[in-house]
């Protein structure tokens, strides 16, 4: 494992256990950007980096019970705080690095990543692999319940320049990666990338 791997999941073991009670108010954000995915009964999607599952409820309800609901995390007391919660009667739990999926090629129709980037340690060669494991005209989501500067704020940091979720940085990473970006949203109240999967 690299180090890059060691320090994510030092840093969400840590906070693993009280990170829902840390952000209780999060909820109706998942269940609207998971609103926005079009997703149909029968479907199958993965949660990426999914912590606690908190998008796992709201994907089962989209794709019903013919659907798949994956969730695939890094860090193994992150998926112990998802079971804790009920929410692996809503998907299955992987533990998996997205950078090395155990699935398919073009064996989902939506990734669903909230929080991911960031903690990504390779971001092309890792948003290239969750386009892997897509159909053609699939869709990736890139979220967080909250925008870029409320975050940075809540960190005690600022946006920069470079800063990788920055709509004219992540438009061109995700084509390199495979992906279309179709819609962009950065607002106080939620942040919310979707993308197609082109090729």
């Amino acid at each position: 494992m690299s180090d890059d791997h060691t320090h994510v999941q030092e840093f969400f073991s840590a906070r693993a256990a009280d990170w829902d009670s840390k952000f209780p108010d999060d909820g109706p954000a998942y269940a609207a950007a998971v609103g926005e995915l079009g997703l149909r009964p029968g479907d199958r999607v993965l949660d990426a980096g999914c912590g606690t599952g908190r998008a796992l409820p709201p994907l089962r309800a989209a794709v019903g019970p013919s659907g798949v609901v994956l969730g695939a995390d890094l860090t193994p007391a992150m998926l112990q705080a998802a079971a804790r919660a009920g929410r692996n009667r809503d998907g299955r739990l992987l533990l998996a690095d997205v950078a090395a999926l155990p699935l398919r090629s073009a064996s989902l129709d939506t990734v669903f990543a909230a929080g991911l980037i960031a903690h990504l340690p390779q971001p092309e060669q890792n948003l290239r692999e969750l386009a892997r494991v897509v159909r053609t005209g699939g869709k990736l989501a890139l979220f967080h319940p909250i925008g870029r500067a409320a975050l940075a704020a809540r960190q005690g940091r600022r946006i920069t320049p470079d800063d990788l979720r920055a709509e004219a940085s992540l438009g061109p990473l995700l084509s390199r990666s495979g992906w279309n970006m179709t819609s962009y949203v950065d607002e106080d109240a939620r942040f919310l990338a979707l993308a197609v999967r082109e090729r």
